[in-house]
């Protein structure tokens, strides 16, 4: 007998002072039975980090990236289908992400497992072509600890302010600061 996903319900207050957008979103999360309280809670904050000032272009969503090969983690499909934005939590490779950036206005990578500097390492010269391509580093420990506010329903209060993201509940305070890897080349958009 398959396992089920596991139902976990999230009430986001977002301060984004950074982008200037602030507003309450709630999040459902069907939580894949491989997927780890850290990883969900990863696509939670990348939800946080991406979520855009309106829907004009679509909204963000928690795409079936673990159900389904063809999706990421997150995306942002306008109403033609054309996507605008494809999100990646952990070490995607290269090839996936060639995928994703035929597919998508742009991608953004978040990694945030100990070995990411050996995944880097690895495929830092394969993007030099992928100007589409945005890689982010969390540090594991900053994500462990984030995987430790996990409850099947969370109220968070999420401010971001010069680059640095505070996510707290009614007990436990993160503070994230995610390291640049690799910036979008904006010529090729502008």
């Amino acid at each position: 007998m398959a396992l089920k996903a596991t139902i976990h319900k999230v009430r986001l207050q977002l301060a984004d002072m950074d982008r200037n957008i602030y507003g309450d979103h709630e999040l459902t999360i069907a939580r894949h039975p491989s997927e780890t309280d850290e990883r969900m809670l990863m696509r939670v904050l990348a939800y946080a980090l991406n979520v855009p000032a309106d829907n004009e272009k679509g909204d963000l969503v928690l795409a079936k990236s673990l159900w389904d090969v063809d999706e990421p983690d997150l995306w942002q499909v306008d109403l033609t289908g054309q996507v605008i934005h494809w999100i990646e939590v952990g070490q995607p490779d290269d090839r996936r992400l060639a995928k994703a950036s035929s597919r998508a206005e742009k991608v953004t990578v978040y990694s945030y497992i100990a070995s990411t500097p050996i995944w880097w390492a690895a495929l830092v010269g394969k993007l030099n072509r992928a100007p589409k391509v945005e890689v982010w580093s969390i540090d594991p420990d900053v994500s462990q600890a984030l995987g430790k506010m996990v409850a099947r329903t969370m109220a968070w209060q999420i401010t971001i302010q010069d680059g640095t993201v505070w996510v707290s509940d009614t007990v436990n305070t993160v503070e994230i600061t995610p390291k640049l890897l690799k910036a979008r080349d904006e010529r090729e958009y502008n």
